[in-house]
């Protein structure tokens, strides 16, 4: 039976879960802001605590590699190599849009093509599309969203938007013939756990020292 400890801190939501092989043990998280430095390892301990795992039986830290936030990936990626390097134990990365796209087949299980959008200012989104089986079929890429970017989407039958980038671009998705819409979605650590399970079992394992977050775009600071 393997231990696994999942985070995710990608966007606004810091999720943290525990789950036995396949199977969600506990779960811990909030979604009011960019709260992931005060609560991330108190979440953690909590969970340790309240499921009585001690970290020695941890067998893999998995953590939602992006893209999204730079500061929230890079919070949680920190910690994550941090453990698995104390721990000894295996770091494993999951792609965030898969995440949300797993969420989204729970809920609407069997009914086309998942298109996660997560906001990245102004009109561009981080998005990429995928199958019922969560493969991509679609790459990933920041798209600045207009009515000519949008045009390959029309290839997909029955194509489902969701995700925080969402809202700003419906009124330009709307234009899509095969586009529907899903409130709700936001990446959670729980979404994670067949992802990186599976990731588990196929020894797909980062390298603790050089792994870095998926940031899709450079860190720009720019002046008010």
């Amino acid at each position: 039976m393997a231990k696994l400890l999942h985070i995710e801190t990608s966007t606004t939501m810091c999720s943290v879960a525990l789950s036995e092989n396949d199977t969600l043990i506990a779960s811990k998280e909030i979604n009011e802001g960019y709260t992931h430095a005060e609560n991330l390892h108190v979440f953690i301990q909590d969970l340790l605590n309240e499921t009585q795992i001690d970290t020695k039986e941890l067998n893999a830290i998995a953590v939602s590699k992006g893209p999204g936030s730079y500061t929230g990936l890079r919070i949680g990626v920190s910690a994550a190599k941090g453990l698995a390097y104390a721990l000894n134990i295996p770091l494993l990365s999951v792609d965030t849009l898969q995440v949300m796209s797993a969420q989204a087949r729970t809920t609407h299980p069997g009914e086309g093509f998942f298109c996660p959008m997560l906001d990245a200012r102004r009109m561009e989104v981080y998005t990429a599309v995928y199958d019922t089986e969560l493969n991509r079929v679609k790459a990933i890429e920041a798209l600045i969203v207009d009515e000519h970017s949008i045009a390959p989407f029309s290839q997909f039958p029955n194509l489902l938007f969701f995700g925080d980038g969402m809202g700003k671009c419906k009124s330009i998705l709307s234009q899509l013939e095969n586009a529907d819409f899903i409130e709700g979605i936001v990446p959670s650590a729980i979404d994670m756990v067949a992802l990186a399970y599976a990731k588990f079992q196929n020894k797909a394992f980062e390298d603790v020292a050089y792994f870095e977050p998926f940031y899709l775009k450079d860190f720009l600071i720019l002046k008010k």
